[in-house]
């Protein structure tokens, strides 16, 4: 028989079960706790780092795996890709985003003023150069701006001349895009933005920068050095390579 005093002795033993089992979960296991594992300590999950070929067991929080002058770390804290040194794929570099002081520009935002131009093609500082191309007399080789087809036309200039950053011959002409005259001017689409002082060469042809208008393959530049910590080597004209977190 069931007495009212055993019945609620019953009861006070299943809600003690239930509160034994719910506590933990209240409280959350060690490694959630924790957060996410860091194991060489330097601010960034491995998971992250495994993802992005940085290697979690290697403090590399100050290098800059994609020379964009963002460090790693930086990369991290903003979700941008610590191998791709423009993100949001709009012609202007990650660190130059971070550093150039204006609000027209993020990172993680290919037209961050919604006016249907790219970042990197906007004149934020009215000077008459794009964004893009503000620092192709200073940056060091190293940094210089990718050109993935190799066509001789750097990927954030090849919107300016309608054709493909990812096809070196991109109307199937037998031509280098590198090698047009998009604009018939007189100078070949890889010469457009190249300026005195730019002696960086990104392929075989002698471009882009480095040749300063020839299309002979001749280099009039070296690839300088530099490491993951953002320096480099300067030669002649003024190099300025910087790092920001």
């Amino acid at each position: 028989m069931t007495t009212p005093f055993s019945y609620r002795r019953g009861v006070a033993a299943v809600a003690a079960g239930l509160a034994a089992i719910a506590a933990p979960l209240a409280l959350g296991s060690p490694s959630s706790a924790q957060g996410p594992r860091d194991s060489d300590g330097d601010g960034m999950p491995d998971r992250w780092e495994v993802a992005h070929h940085l290697g979690a067991h290697r403090a590399n929080a100050g290098g800059d795996a994609d020379h964009d002058g963002l460090r790693n770390l930086g990369e991290f804290r903003r979700g941008l890709d610590p191998r791709d040194q423009d993100s949001d794929d709009d012609g202007d570099d990650d660190g130059d985003e971070v550093t150039d002081g204006t609000a027209s520009t993020d990172p993680t935002e290919t037209d961050t003023d919604d006016d249907g131009t790219p970042d990197g093609d906007e004149d934020a500082d009215h000077d008459g150069v794009d964004n893009e191309d503000e620092d192709d007399a200073t940056e060091g080789c190293i940094a210089d701006d990718e050109d993935s087809d190799s066509d001789g036309v750097d990927d954030e200039d090849e919107n300016e001349q309608g054709t493909d950053a990812e096809d070196a011959d991109s109307d199937d002409d037998g031509v280098e895009d590198g090698n047009e005259d998009a604009d018939s001017d007189g100078v070949d689409d890889e010469d457009e933005d190249d300026v005195a002082g730019d002696r960086c060469s990104t392929s075989g042809e002698g471009e882009d920068d480095g040749d300063n208008g020839s299309d002979n393959g001749s280099d009039n530049g070296s690839n300088d050095g530099g490491g993951e910590n953002g320096r480099a080597a300067s030669s002649g004209a003024r190099v300025v390579w910087y790092t920001v977190a």
